[in-house]
């Protein structure tokens, strides 16, 4: 969509729906869905509120969406509309929070977060005549699901000290498990306009296909749950719940839909989960 579309676009929406658009487009859904992963990590392990972890992961998130996305547009000095302007204060402004909270965080989850913002600027930012790594085919879905999965899982661990045992690293794989399956849903919204060059998992073995390995990944992912040192029965009644929604998405998941069945509905999946998971509770 060039410049002049997007000031058309945004500046003939009533103030209600610019709201909800930067609120989608400038990536403050996807950091309430990091927000409720990490707090249902805090769940899971007994573990109370973490302010400065909360608002790391979820400032750092939108920051680090933001940065993605508009780094091009930001970097080659192209003319902004009102759009990109609030998109930039509140960029900023989470830089600014963020950063306040990293440096409240223990100092091994610093090293985790600068970890993962390496791969992040990587992904971003052109490392190689092929462009960022985004660019290299098949590569794209790991690193997202490797930085979501450290962010809402190995990080608010080890801020509050604790050990990265058995359960931690069971929730870590079931947690980029459950990244990489939003994702394949994603791709396959995106199918026909995806650069075929990035050899997406639909693109290479059709949507059918992805829905069946879909499938099977969330039979791993509920499965995975038996494994832990004290199974949950509230968690593995949410968690089938979980499944049976993310199911649903992958099954209705093609590439007609609108981009919002991906970009609002698909990205509630986590804030859905933990609401389900303190509902159950409080009855339970």
């Amino acid at each position: 969509m060039s410049n002049c579309c997007d000031i058309d676009y945004f500046c003939k929406m009533k103030v209600a729906k610019q709201l909800f658009y930067i609120y989608i487009h400038g990536s403050l859904h996807v950091a309430v869905a990091v927000l409720s992963l990490v707090l249902m990590t805090n769940y899971m392990f007994h573990n109370p509120f973490d302010a400065p972890m909360a608002g790391f992961a979820f400032f750092g998130t939108v920051f680090g969406y933001n940065f993605i996305k508009y780094e091009s547009r930001f970097r080659k000095k192209r003319p902004l509309n009102n759009f990109h302007k609030a998109v930039l204060s509140l960029s900023l402004f989470s830089l600014g929070i963020g950063a306040w909270c990293f440096f409240m965080l223990s100092v091994k989850a610093q090293i985790a977060a600068l970890i993962l913002f390496l791969f992040a600027v990587l992904y971003a930012v052109p490392v190689s005549a092929k462009g960022n790594l985004r660019n290299f085919a098949g590569i794209k879905i790991y690193i997202v699901a490797l930085c979501w999965a450290g962010v809402t899982t190995l990080m608010p661990l080890l801020n509050t000290g604790l050990e990265l045992g058995h359960d931690a690293w069971l929730k870590f794989c079931q947690r980029f498990l459950l990244v990489i399956i939003l994702i394949l849903i994603f791709e396959i919204i995106d199918l026909s306009v995806d650069d075929p060059a990035l050899k997406t998992v639909p693109q290479k073995i059709g949507v059918k296909n992805t829905r069946l390995l879909n499938m099977g990944l969330l039979a791993v992912f509920y499965f995975l749950e038996f494994l832990k040192t004290f199974v949950d029965p509230a968690q593995l009644l949410v968690n089938v719940f979980l499944i049976l929604m993310v199911g649903l998405f992958t099954i209705f998941a093609n590439p007609e839909r609108p981009k919002y069945y991906t970009l609002f509905w698909v990205e509630s999946v986590p804030i859905i989960w933990l609401g389900l998971l303190l509902l159950l509770d409080r009855v339970y």
